[in-house]
């Protein structure tokens, strides 16, 4: 119950932030701006701390795009797999009945000597 309350809060708490800080409204490049330019010092100590080059922050419009595009394959992925789940319950269907018509076909003599795993040591 404790782990529900836990993880409840938390999803509550991203959720009124998120609005408090505006992304659901009509001003999210606002937003992404504001970030953007309130990290770079913060940036600009980590590059000079780590030698590896950080690369610089995408714009907004990047981003929009890249949001929108991979949503977009999600979506279409999701549907795929719908549109496909007749298709692969019926190979499962057929791997699964094959299985026990070879179990049912081998007999109990065959199915006897496939050795039993080995039982954990007991400590």
């Amino acid at each position: 119950m404790l782990r529900l309350t836990v993880k409840t809060g938390l999803a509550g708490g991203a959720v009124y932030y998120s609005r408090e800080e505006g992304i659901w409204n009509e001003n999210t490049d606002q937003v992404y701006e504001r970030y953007a330019t309130a990290l770079q010092p913060h940036l600009a100590s980590v590059k000079q701390q780590i030698p590896v080059e950080v690369p610089a922050l995408p714009s907004s419009g990047e981003v929009c795009f890249l949001t929108k595009h991979y949503y977009n394959e999600g979506v279409k992925s999701s549907i795929r797999f719908v549109h496909m789940m007749p298709c692969y319950l019926g190979q499962w269907t057929k791997k699964a009945t094959d299985a026990v018509k070879k179990a049912m076909d081998a007999g109990p003599a065959e199915v006897a000597a496939v050795p039993a795993p080995a039982a954990p040591a007991k400590k």
